[in-house]
């Protein structure tokens, strides 16, 4: 449910005398293409959305078991995501690396800025520690520990964050650095969207591993040497504020502000939302009140409802080329229908359309196997698709043989014949 956002042109008549003909064509034709882009976002959306008076200049509110966005402000625009990053890092050492694997700090990693763990390069950390301090505290020199160990170079590991994303669909998400500092190459700023924040953190929250790091509310360690103590806590306060809080991160630098992930899940339903710019300093609690306001409304406003259209009868299909039947001459062979009924469940709100598209044959080619898809049910909530149940043949029915021809031919002959004796 994503809505296309025109943006509004100022001293748009200037602009319009100057441009020349060309330049006007160009204009309209941008201004046509955006318009039906709006109107199929907005025609994917279904009713219109909420009007929240949020602090953050872009937000999404995810459905994170479908992916389907339930609301969103300026949700497909490319901005500094901070910290929120490491969601992206802990999910790929927790995929391609090994807890108690033993991760060597290199000058590089202990030369990054704060908040920072303190690490030298006399230091040795176990990964699976080095992930709470991550987590936990967004420690910038463990971030890039965790890189190079993983990796073999930050460079390297920028890359594979980015394939991850492409992975998961994520649609305008470049990565640079492992923890999220404002930084910007030849091929783009650092930074993603809301949307793809929020799809990042719906994948991460299957894993049982990070859920338990970034639930967890204290956490003490050392290095491998045992010379060092760390505490950790974590800054995540949504934890406390919210029935089913599941995860979060928060993050900030200058570029991007106050920013947030995090998810919530509550009577089989999980939402998402996803915050960036939300405020700067002096305004950290603005990224609460926004994140509350909207898993409140995910909560009020979307239930979970079986839209299966149960006990539909079809009239059966002719089955084409197949064998009579109980040894007659000719038959007409039917074939029943049956769909393969099952419980649909979905994310929606009051008023939201649900549509079954039946796809049900007339006429079946034989052979046929009982049980055989021969048609589909397709559901759609609004324009997406959310389920595609078989229609299936209810017998079995041979196919007609050339041997078959030719007793028939001669079953005739000799009927025929008989008459004429007769």
């Amino acid at each position: 449910m994503k809505v296309w956002r025109v943006c509004s042109i100022k001293n748009g008549y200037g602009y319009w005398k100057r441009a020349g003909i060309a330049g006007r064509v160009l204009l309209f034709s941008l201004c046509v293409a955006l318009g039906v882009q709006a109107s199929l976002r907005a025609e994917a959306a279904g009713e219109a959305q909420p009007d929240f008076s949020l602090y953050a200049k872009s937000a999404v509110l995810m459905d994170a078991e479908s992916g389907r966005v339930l609301y969103e402000k300026n949700g497909y625009e490319h901005m500094p995501n901070a910290s929120t990053t490491k969601i992206m890092t802990c999910i790929l050492a927790l995929e391609q690396g090994n807890l108690e694997d033993e991760v060597k700090v290199s000058s590089y990693a202990a030369s990054m800025p704060r908040v920072r763990l303190g690490m030298s390069t006399d230091d040795t950390f176990r990964l699976r520690d080095l992930l709470y301090s991550l987590m936990l505290e967004s420690h910038n020199d463990s971030a890039v520990a965790i890189a190079e160990h993983i990796a073999g170079s930050v460079e390297e590991f920028a890359k594979r964050m980015n394939q991850k994303a492409k992975e998961l669909g994520c649609k305008d998400t470049y990565f640079i650095t492992p923890n999220g500092l404002d930084s910007q190459d030849e091929s783009g700023v650092h930074g993603t969207t809301a949307e793809d924040l929020a799809n990042i953190m719906s994948y991460c929250i299957q894993n049982e591993q990070f859920l338990e790091i970034t639930r967890t509310a204290s956490y003490q360690f050392t290095n491998v040497a045992g010379t060092k103590s760390y505490s950790c806590n974590n800054h995540n306060a949504f934890l406390q504020m919210m029935e089913g809080a599941l995860s979060g991160k928060t993050g900030f630098t200058g570029n991007a502000g106050y920013c947030y992930v995090g998810a919530l899940e509550r009577e089989g339903r999980t939402f998402v939302v996803a915050l960036l710019a939300c405020g700067w300093p002096n305004n950290k609690s603005y990224k609460w009140a926004d994140t509350t306001a909207l898993m409140n409304y995910g909560l009020e406003q979307y239930q979970n409802v079986d839209v299966c259209e149960y006990g539909k009868e079809f009239a059966p299909a002719a089955a084409i080329n197949a064998e009579p039947e109980n040894g007659r001459l000719y038959q007409e062979v039917t074939v029943p229908l049956e769909v393969k009924e099952q419980e649909i469940v979905v994310l929606k709100r009051d008023g939201e359309e649900v549509r079954a598209i039946y796809d049900v044959p007339k006429n079946l080619q034989a052979p046929i196997k009982e049980g055989q898809k021969v048609g589909s049910v397709t559901y759609y909530l609004g324009e997406r698709q959310i389920a595609e149940i078989p229609i299936c043949a209810g017998k079995s029915v041979k196919e007609l043989e050339p041997s078959w021809y030719q007793e028939y031919l001669m079953k005739l002959f000799f009927m025929k014949k008989n008459f004429y004796f007769l």
